[in-house]
């Protein structure tokens, strides 16, 4: 498969279902806001957040597969680039960039171009700590599992924080052979 053109993600976005981006973003975050009120601890709360991203990523891929008409990347370089230009721009309109790759290609570095779950947010001082776009991380590391990838999904820079960029890592820990629940008899 050639490299995706960032157009596949457009064509594919443009014919999704979408809710309303801010109804989405306000949503989001009261649930953000709620979880902080409940388990009141940071790092419960990204764990939590990633957790939920987790249980969507897994549902979420057979979405993808069905609607993107991507077929099987060969490798973890090419899967990174689908979910920049297909996957991040048919859920979220956006698209990112993949970029710092390891030298043996099994790490990379997502720099999003845009990130619309931030739209009207302002982390106080109380939320130090806080990944606040962490359920993205855990999307991405469910529906790479189900396509036999495990990965580790880490924020490296967030713009919440203070930083100039928001910087996902993607870190292919193994690649999972698909296995057959039954044999086959010729």
């Amino acid at each position: 498969m050639a490299p995706v053109a960032p157009r596949s993600g457009d064509a594919i976005f443009a014919n999704v279902e979408r809710v309303n981006a801010e109804l989405f973003t306000l949503t989001y975050g009261a649930i953000v806001r709620q979880l902080l009120t409940d388990l009141e601890e940071v790092e419960e709360v990204n764990k939590q957040l990633d957790q939920m991203g987790y249980n969507i990523g897994i549902r979420l891929i057979d979405e993808f597969l069905a609607k993107s008409n991507v077929s099987r990347c060969v490798d973890f370089k090419e899967t990174a680039e689908v979910i920049a230009k297909v996957g991040l721009k048919m859920f979220l309109g956006v698209t990112a960039s993949v970029t710092n790759w390891d030298v043996e290609g099994t790490t990379c570095s997502l720099i999003l171009e845009d990130n619309p779950l931030v739209d009207f947010v302002e982390l106080p001082d109380t939320c130090q700590g806080l990944y606040y776009c962490n359920i993205l991380s855990g999307v991405v590391r469910g529906a790479l599992e189900m396509v036999s990838m495990k990965t580790e999904v880490t924020w490296l820079r967030d713009m919440l924080r203070g930083d100039d960029a928001f910087e996902l890592q993607l870190k292919l820990l193994k690649q999972v052979p698909e296995e057959y629940p039954y044999k086959d008899d010729e």
